[in-house]
């Protein structure tokens, strides 16, 4: 098998009821990612490591769970040190070792390396996550000093984006490798609704940021047409990300849903998706690419109208499933996943396969002819025999680890999903649940026969729930 080019694009904050293919009742046009799953696979219980956004991000580039690493629970906001470990085996590495070229495009959100001014103390020894950041501590950062411990630093050859959610987390400008292009030096006193104070480029819009982003990316594929190696590109636009105000979307999308501002982002997503595949036709590489399109987590309800309540214009942002984003209820982490490569990949195919983001790093090495590392990717599994329709005698993974906002785990393993130590939700959309409670019930749900996990079987099946509980503790505690 020859070795494809790989783009893997993941939006932000896109829930399984958004994408039309996923839910013929979605008041959101999706043409483009509808084409991608006729010309491919669409799968129906993948899922991302976690409900939230930057410890799934650890956990596609480096197969393995967040909540292995330094980050216990929540996201990174605006200036925490590198997540992952400059040791650390990656996808990108991996595939660079392998003879690939890498780019990565978009929102990074894994923590970045800055350097004080000269005389100033930035403090980076604290436990993550930090919270937000005051004036003064951002205006002890040198923004014209190279960055480290991001892509460049993990395998990639390239980089163009941010370091955090672009419309959301300071600091707002573009790094291009390790240096922002313009230097953030002017306070943003006067965030949009749910956005954060902090220092951004003077003159940035949060509206023009996806659009740039996507030109840089599809710049990039034009230029590997020329190329004798293949690539692969990671793709991380902010789309559907808060804020969901007309302010952040950009001119060309608005009123393009019927679902409001956050509708209008999630086409916009849809759109970006139909760039690339535009530009990969265009340059002759439509056949020597595999595309993957997902999402980091699943989805708000809608936009916000304050701290919990929210506009949904009658559009159902998680399907027929429970939960939301942060949440440990299949809402907040069962995504739309689709990938096509035509002439490997069946089209028009569905797989109820179950598989995770983190399985990426499996999948790439496959593909790549490579062996990965002693002890890396612990946590990824080769889901290539799915992709390529091939008949399985018994599922790719035994069990699958589920982390809410607040820390909350879940172990799926076949029919059964068992959530430990609440009775809650463990994130923050209403319901809004709390952290993991010791000695607390949980909840027991056979999904093949209750996806919508209303029948909780806790009390019920003891021995399921004891089974299960001995699993996850290996897996945390006990596992080499």
């Amino acid at each position: 098998m020859s070795r494809p080019n790989i783009v893997f694009i993941m939006a932000d904050d896109i829930g399984y009821g958004d994408i039309h293919c996923y839910n013929p009742r979605s008041r959101i046009p999706t043409p483009h990612i509808d084409r991608l799953a006729r010309e491919g696979i669409r799968f129906t219980d993948a899922h991302s490591p976690s409900a939230v956004c930057t410890p799934t991000r650890y956990g596609v580039l480096t197969g393995r769970y967040c909540w292995r690493s330094a980050l216990k629970n929540g996201v990174l906001y605006g200036y925490e040190p590198p997540l992952i470990e400059r040791d650390r085996p990656t996808v990108p590495g991996l595939l660079k070792e392998n003879g690939y070229q890498t780019a990565c495009f978009g929102k990074w959100h894994l923590g970045m390396g800055y350097t004080a001014k000269e005389g100033a103390e930035l403090g980076f020894d604290r436990p993550l996550p930090w919270g937000n950041s005051e004036r003064a501590f951002e205006e002890q950062i040198d923004f014209s000093a190279p960055l480290f411990g991001g892509p460049t630093d993990l395998g990639f050859d390239y980089f163009y984006g941010t370091s955090g959610c672009p419309t959301c987390q300071p600091p707002y400008g573009f790094i291009e490798n390790e240096r922002f292009v313009e230097e953030p030096s002017v306070y943003h006193d006067q965030p949009v609704f749910t956005s954060r104070p902090g220092m951004m480029v003077p003159g940035w819009q949060h509206k023009d940021a996806d659009p740039q982003i996507t030109s840089a990316a599809v710049r990039y594929i034009e230029d590997q047409a020329q190329s004798d190696k293949p690539f692969f590109m990671y793709l991380c636009p902010d789309a559907a990300h808060e804020p969901c105000t007309n302010e952040v979307v950009p001119d060309f999308a608005r009123g393009q849903s019927e679902a409001g501002p956050r509708g209008d982002l999630v086409w916009l997503f849809d759109w970006i998706v139909g760039q690339v595949m535009e530009t990969l036709e265009k340059t002759g590489q439509t056949d020597n690419t595999l595309v993957v399109v997902t999402s980091d987590n699943g989805a708000l309800p809608g936009d916000r109208t304050g701290p919990t309540s929210y506009r949904t214009y009658g559009h159902a942002s998680s399907g027929s499933l429970r939960g939301f984003k942060s949440h440990i209820w299949e809402g907040g982490h069962r995504e739309p996943f689709i990938a096509r490569w035509p002439g490997r990949i069946a089209a028009d195919t569905i797989s109820q396969e179950l598989v995770c983001l983190t399985d990426l790093m499996a999948t790439c090495a496959s593909l790549a002819g490579a062996e990965l590392p002693e002890g890396a990717g612990e946590d990824s599994v080769d889901i290539g025999p799915a992709l390529f329709g091939q008949k399985l005698h018994q599922p790719l993974r035994d069990h699958l680890i589920h982390h809410s906002g607040t820390g909350v785990f879940s172990l799926r393993q076949a029919e059964w999903k068992c959530i430990f130590e609440t009775q809650g939700s463990g994130g923050w959309p209403p319901p809004q649940g709390g952290p993991p409670e010791a000695g607390t019930p949980g909840q027991l749900y056979n999904l093949f026969d209750d996806p919508a996990e209303e029948m909780n079987l806790w009390e019920i099946r003891p021995r399921v729930v004891a089974d299960m509980q001995g699993l996850l503790d290996y897996q945390r505690t006990d596992r080499p």
